[in-house]
């Protein structure tokens, strides 16, 4: 678990220096319907707090569903916090950012071969092995 949470770490680094991260349930949202075969990577996350909005569950959901049948790669984050110290919410437009959701997209045409991204996939492929379809993953501090 622990070095699925370092490979998400190093992953998300990555994908914002490269300009192919996504954050923020609508924008994400928009970008999976225009551009879906696009998208590589899904991460989810709310703190213990979020667990009572049912508007963001039902986003969580909808979400979920749409990125299981179009077989992009999902898992939950319980630290906003802490996602948000990663990729430096609130840079753009000096506004604080929704990562309530973030995507992690193809740069370019060719396929993505980030060292992180295929440790994650394999991560989540071996948690959907044994019926864990969405798995919680805790960042490194």
């Amino acid at each position: 678990m622990q070095g699925a949470g370092k490979a998400l770490h190093e992953l998300l680094l990555s994908a914002q220096r490269q300009g192919c991260l996504t954050a923020g349930v609508y924008e994400s949202a928009k970008v999976l319907n225009v551009d879906p075969d696009n998208v590589t990577f899904c991460v989810l996350a709310a703190d213990e707090e979020d667990e009572g909005d049912i508007a963001l569950q039902i986003h969580f959901t909808l979400i979920q569903a749409f990125c299981c049948e179009n077989d992009i790669d999902i898992v939950r984050v319980g630290d906003v916090q802490r996602l948000a110290a990663i990729v430096g919410a609130g840079e753009e437009a000096g506004a604080p950012g929704d990562l309530h959701c973030i995507l992690i997209s193809n740069p370019n045409e060719d396929a993505w071969k980030d060292p992180a991204l295929e440790k994650l996939s394999l991560f989540c492929e071996e948690s959907r092995s044994v019926n864990d379809w969405v798995p919680s993953i805790t960042l490194p501090e």
